[in-house]
């Protein structure tokens, strides 16, 4: 069976238009990675759990933000890790200084024995669409498509 994640998207209108915040994963596996690895902030679910429920809580522990407002649906995409990523976009802003993750642990080096706490995200940042587009791992660019649709003619 396919895992199952949740994430949000969080946008903002600015004088360039559309703006989105995605997040850098943590971790030394993509420490010297940039272009291509940025993603939205989401997590697998938990069995049973809904999908909006799952999105929130990744958010939360991956950034630390707990954004207020309509979450809309953009829809389920397929990774090419046979995950399926459900996102939600909700307007807002955030402060990418003020990026609060979770860390996980990890052993590292490999086969050394020893454990080492990894932030979830080292890094987030806005990015206008097109940006984002160059930025994000190739399954989630959909995401944008999605969103610039969701948008399209929506009141300033």
């Amino acid at each position: 069976m396919a895992k199952r994640s949740a994430g949000v998207l969080i946008y903002r209108r600015s004088a360039t238009g559309l703006e989105v915040f995605l997040v850098h994963p943590g971790g030394p596996y993509w420490a010297k990675k940039d272009v291509g690895a940025w993603s939205v902030p989401k997590g697998e679910c938990e069995p049973g759990e809904d999908g909006l429920a799952a999105a929130r809580r990744e958010l939360a522990e991956e950034t630390g933000l707990a954004p207020v407002g309509d979450f809309l649906p953009l829809g389920s995409f397929r990774q090419s890790s046979a995950k399926t990523v459900e996102v939600w976009a909700v307007e807002g802003d955030a402060d990418p200084a003020r990026l609060q993750p979770n860390s996980f642990m990890m052993e590292w080096p490999p086969r050394s024995g020893q454990l080492k706490a990894f932030p979830e995200v080292d890094r987030a940042g806005w990015f206008t669409l097109a940006e984002a587009a160059r930025m994000m791992v190739k399954g989630q660019v959909p995401i944008l498509t999605a969103l610039s649709a969701l948008t399209a003619g929506a009141p300033r």
